[in-house]
Protein backbone atom coordinates (compact mmCIF):
# COMPACT_ATOMS: atom_id res chain seq x y z
CA UNK A 1 0.00 0.00 0.00
CA UNK A 2 2.52 2.78 0.86
CA UNK A 3 5.22 1.23 -1.65
CA UNK A 4 1.97 1.86 -4.32
CA UNK A 5 1.76 5.21 -3.00
CA UNK A 6 5.05 6.33 -3.31
CA UNK A 7 4.95 5.22 -6.78
CA UNK A 8 1.56 6.74 -7.92
CA UNK A 9 3.08 9.98 -6.20
CA UNK A 10 6.20 9.83 -8.04
CA UNK A 11 4.86 9.17 -11.50
CA UNK A 12 2.40 11.89 -11.18
CA UNK A 13 4.92 14.58 -9.58
CA UNK A 14 7.33 13.78 -12.58
CA UNK A 15 8.80 17.46 -14.30
CA UNK A 16 7.32 15.40 -17.23
CA UNK A 17 4.42 13.83 -16.60
CA UNK A 18 2.83 12.50 -19.23
CA UNK A 19 6.36 10.44 -20.13
CA UNK A 20 6.42 9.24 -16.67
CA UNK A 21 2.89 7.74 -17.31
CA UNK A 22 3.72 6.47 -20.89
CA UNK A 23 6.77 4.69 -19.39
CA UNK A 24 5.05 3.42 -15.59
CA UNK A 25 2.10 2.75 -17.62
CA UNK A 26 2.01 -1.11 -16.79
CA UNK A 27 3.13 0.00 -13.13
CA UNK A 28 0.10 2.78 -13.01
CA UNK A 29 -2.52 -0.10 -14.25
CA UNK A 30 -1.38 -2.17 -11.07
CA UNK A 31 -1.82 0.51 -8.75
CA UNK A 32 -4.89 1.71 -9.96
CA UNK A 33 -6.56 -0.93 -12.48
CA UNK A 34 -9.99 1.03 -13.11
CA UNK A 35 -7.77 3.22 -15.32
CA UNK A 36 -7.99 0.82 -17.88
CA UNK A 37 -11.87 1.59 -18.79
CA UNK A 38 -10.78 4.94 -19.77
CA UNK A 39 -7.84 4.05 -22.37
CA UNK A 40 -9.70 4.51 -25.86
CA UNK A 41 -12.84 5.20 -24.39
CA UNK A 42 -14.36 7.67 -26.91
CA UNK A 43 -16.52 10.77 -26.17
CA UNK A 44 -18.53 10.97 -28.97
CA UNK A 45 -19.37 14.68 -28.25
CA UNK A 46 -18.47 17.45 -30.40
CA UNK A 47 -16.92 19.38 -27.32
CA UNK A 48 -14.25 16.90 -26.93
CA UNK A 49 -11.62 15.94 -29.62
CA UNK A 50 -9.82 13.60 -27.56
CA UNK A 51 -10.95 9.80 -26.04
CA UNK A 52 -11.18 9.78 -22.03
CA UNK A 53 -7.92 8.66 -21.58
CA UNK A 54 -5.68 11.33 -24.09
CA UNK A 55 -8.01 14.06 -22.73
CA UNK A 56 -7.24 13.06 -19.45
CA UNK A 57 -3.66 13.21 -20.16
CA UNK A 58 -3.96 16.30 -21.74
CA UNK A 59 -5.43 18.00 -18.78
CA UNK A 60 -2.37 16.17 -16.53
CA UNK A 61 -0.31 17.82 -19.21
CA UNK A 62 -1.29 21.19 -18.74
CA UNK A 63 -1.71 21.32 -14.58
CA UNK A 64 0.41 22.78 -12.57
CA UNK A 65 2.88 19.96 -10.79
CA UNK A 66 0.84 19.41 -7.70
CA UNK A 67 0.40 15.94 -6.34
CA UNK A 68 -3.28 16.42 -5.17
CA UNK A 69 -4.24 18.34 -8.57
CA UNK A 70 -2.64 15.94 -10.54
CA UNK A 71 -4.49 13.24 -8.60
CA UNK A 72 -7.93 14.67 -9.08
CA UNK A 73 -7.16 15.35 -12.98
CA UNK A 74 -6.29 11.64 -13.22
CA UNK A 75 -9.32 10.68 -11.78
CA UNK A 76 -11.98 13.27 -12.93
CA UNK A 77 -13.55 11.25 -15.88
CA UNK A 78 -12.81 7.71 -14.40
CA UNK A 79 -16.71 7.28 -13.97
CA UNK A 80 -17.93 8.46 -17.52
CA UNK A 81 -17.46 4.70 -19.17
CA UNK A 82 -19.65 3.41 -16.66
CA UNK A 83 -22.60 6.49 -17.14
CA UNK A 84 -22.76 7.07 -20.61
CA UNK A 85 -25.82 6.77 -22.59
CA UNK A 86 -25.26 6.90 -26.23
CA UNK A 87 -27.96 9.31 -28.85
CA UNK A 88 -26.98 11.56 -31.38
CA UNK A 89 -23.99 12.69 -28.91
CA UNK A 90 -22.71 10.28 -26.39
CA UNK A 91 -23.60 12.20 -22.56
CA UNK A 92 -22.60 11.25 -19.14
CA UNK A 93 -25.20 11.96 -16.65
CA UNK A 94 -23.65 12.66 -13.13
CA UNK A 95 -20.21 11.36 -14.66
CA UNK A 96 -18.65 13.25 -11.53
CA UNK A 97 -20.59 11.50 -9.11
CA UNK A 98 -19.56 8.59 -10.09
CA UNK A 99 -15.80 9.37 -10.65
CA UNK A 100 -15.96 11.06 -7.09
CA UNK A 101 -17.53 7.09 -5.60
CA UNK A 102 -15.20 4.97 -7.84
CA UNK A 103 -11.90 7.70 -6.68
CA UNK A 104 -13.13 7.18 -3.06
CA UNK A 105 -12.35 3.07 -2.72
CA UNK A 106 -9.26 3.82 -5.06
CA UNK A 107 -7.83 6.23 -2.06
CA UNK A 108 -9.61 4.53 0.76
CA UNK A 109 -7.98 0.65 -1.20
CA UNK A 110 -4.05 3.15 -1.03
CA UNK A 111 -4.50 4.01 2.02
CA UNK A 112 -4.63 7.74 2.29
CA UNK A 113 -6.14 9.21 5.21
CA UNK A 114 -9.70 10.42 5.21
CA UNK A 115 -9.24 13.98 5.01
CA UNK A 116 -6.64 14.13 2.00
CA UNK A 117 -9.19 11.26 0.69
CA UNK A 118 -12.21 13.95 1.41
CA UNK A 119 -10.80 16.93 0.24
CA UNK A 120 -9.87 14.67 -3.35
CA UNK A 121 -13.12 13.47 -3.44
CA UNK A 122 -14.70 17.15 -3.16
CA UNK A 123 -12.84 18.28 -6.01
CA UNK A 124 -13.62 15.54 -8.42
CA UNK A 125 -17.27 15.66 -7.33
CA UNK A 126 -16.89 19.64 -8.60
CA UNK A 127 -14.72 19.85 -10.95
CA UNK A 128 -17.77 20.60 -13.63
CA UNK A 129 -19.60 23.11 -11.05
CA UNK A 130 -19.14 26.78 -11.39
CA UNK A 131 -17.20 28.40 -8.70
CA UNK A 132 -19.19 31.26 -6.82
CA UNK A 133 -18.26 33.86 -5.25
CA UNK A 134 -19.38 32.89 -1.89
CA UNK A 135 -17.85 29.47 -2.40
CA UNK A 136 -13.90 31.55 -2.62
CA UNK A 137 -14.81 33.75 -0.04
CA UNK A 138 -15.68 30.66 2.29
CA UNK A 139 -12.54 28.60 1.46
CA UNK A 140 -10.09 30.56 -1.14
CA UNK A 141 -7.62 27.93 -1.42
CA UNK A 142 -10.18 25.40 -1.88
CA UNK A 143 -11.59 26.85 -4.58
CA UNK A 144 -7.89 28.13 -6.49
CA UNK A 145 -7.97 24.17 -6.50
CA UNK A 146 -11.29 24.05 -8.14
CA UNK A 147 -10.28 26.76 -10.43
CA UNK A 148 -6.33 25.47 -11.18
CA UNK A 149 -8.03 21.58 -12.02
CA UNK A 150 -10.71 22.99 -14.16
CA UNK A 151 -8.58 25.01 -16.45
CA UNK A 152 -6.42 22.00 -17.01
CA UNK A 153 -9.53 20.26 -17.49
CA UNK A 154 -11.38 23.06 -19.84
CA UNK A 155 -8.06 23.52 -22.11
CA UNK A 156 -7.96 19.89 -22.67
CA UNK A 157 -11.42 19.93 -24.64
CA UNK A 158 -12.27 20.71 -28.34
CA UNK A 159 -10.06 24.21 -28.90
CA UNK A 160 -13.13 24.92 -31.03
CA UNK A 161 -15.44 24.68 -28.06
CA UNK A 162 -13.63 26.87 -25.60
CA UNK A 163 -15.09 30.47 -26.15
CA UNK A 164 -17.59 29.51 -23.23
CA UNK A 165 -14.90 28.38 -20.77
CA UNK A 166 -12.25 30.80 -21.38
CA UNK A 167 -14.92 33.51 -20.26
CA UNK A 168 -16.20 31.40 -17.13
CA UNK A 169 -12.12 31.22 -16.33
CA UNK A 170 -11.73 34.73 -17.07
CA UNK A 171 -14.08 35.90 -14.69
CA UNK A 172 -13.00 33.30 -11.89
CA UNK A 173 -9.47 34.95 -12.41
CA UNK A 174 -10.68 37.97 -11.58
CA UNK A 175 -12.84 36.76 -8.46
CA UNK A 176 -9.62 35.35 -7.16
CA UNK A 177 -7.60 37.97 -7.85
CA UNK A 178 -5.37 36.69 -10.18
CA UNK A 179 -5.60 39.24 -12.86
Amino acid sequence: MQENRKQLENILNSDDVIKSIEENLDKLLLIIPEIKSMIGFKHNHPHHHLDVWHHTLLALFLSVKNFEIRLVLLLHDIGKPFCFTDGEVRHFKNHPEVSKNISKKILNRLGYDKDFINEVCYLIGEHDTKITQEEIEKNYNLSYKRYLIQWADALAHNPNKLERRKEYLQDIEKKLNLK
